[in-house]
């Protein structure tokens, strides 16, 4: 049985007819008629019912055409694949990841996609979510960790790693930290909220964490992680962390956040990346990382 054969079959089937089946595949009527008689001697089964012009499938013939479907489908995702690796002088995978991200999930994910992939370069930047959604765009990341703040768009893959609390971090010996493990937004009115961001971002970030989570009514800025930190253990105020883990580093305190009534301010993490150039490695990576926030929850 030849892979021809199959693809053959299926045109005869989805053609409903050996005419336009032979047009679809470039050969004569005759030669894929006999290529289709030679598939059933074979398999010693008929697989169509010839009733003069018009044809049917037999129940040997419909599960056979739903295999081969899948088999030619299969084998062409295969070559697709191997000729884009084999054309690759170097594999590399690009991911960015939020500003504010502090999680071991993403170490973690690259640790284990390294050692299944040695062959995979892997190259990680951090930025905003408006960076990182350009960046998609762009095709500078194959991968964005990020949190949703668009509807999902039919174009990517929008896989939903976590829902999460919203935290923030501030000074252990703070009194706030004193309080508890949760506050609400307006217990912490008065304190400045930092934000790692970069400077032309710094308008739209303030306007997430005010106008659509309402954390926030005082602002400071942060290039980097680290730099929010310092502020935060010097009590300047507390830092929006992207995290789904309820444990800070000391000498900060990790709290949730919720609203004045009590309720979760719940923030939605996930991994975007774009259909039109996803592969193999991208799919692993993404299911690598959604098995790490798994463990996590």
């Amino acid at each position: 049985m030849l892979l021809r054969q199959m693809k053959y079959f299926v045109a005869v089937v989805e053609c409903n007819g050996f005419t336009a089946a032979a047009e679809r595949c470039y050969i004569s009527q005759s030669a894929i008629s006999q290529q289709i008689s030679s598939l059933e001697e074979e398999l010693g089964v008929s697989l169509l019912v010839r009733e003069g012009r018009k044809i049917s499938v037999t129940p040997a013939g419909e599960y056979f055409y739903n295999r081969s479907k899948a088999i030619i489908s299969s084998v062409e995702e295969t070559r697709a694949e191997t000729i884009r690796i084999g054309s690759d002088s170097e594999l590399r995978l690009s991911i960015g990841y939020l500003s504010g991200y502090d999680g071991s999930e993403l170490q973690n994910a690259i640790v284990e996609f390294s050692r299944v992939y040695p062959e995979v370069i892997v190259s990680v930047f951090r930025g905003t979510h408006e960076d990182l959604y350009e960046a998609l765009l762009s095709g500078k990341a194959d991968l964005a960790l990020s949190d949703q703040r668009r509807a999902f768009s039919p174009e990517a893959e929008n896989l939903i790693l976590s829902r999460a609390p919203s935290y923030v971090d501030i000074a252990a010996a703070s009194p706030i930290a004193a309080r508890g493990d949760v506050v609400t937004s307006d217990e912490i009115s008065d304190i400045p909220c930092i934000i790692v961001s970069s400077r032309s971002d710094e308008r739209v970030e303030r306007d997430y964490y005010e106008k659509y989570l309402h954390i926030g009514r005082q602002f400071l800025f942060a290039a980097s992680l680290d730099e929010a930190r310092l502020m935060a253990m010097g009590g300047r105020g507390y830092i929006a962390v992207e995290s789904v883990s309820n444990s800070a580093q000391p000498p900060l305190k990790r709290l949730e956040v919720r609203r004045p009534d009590g309720s979760a301010i719940e923030r939605i993490y996930c991994a975007f990346w774009y259909k039109k150039r996803t592969n193999y490695y991208i799919e692993e990576f993404a299911d690598i990382l959604c098995r790490q926030y798994a463990a996590n929850s």
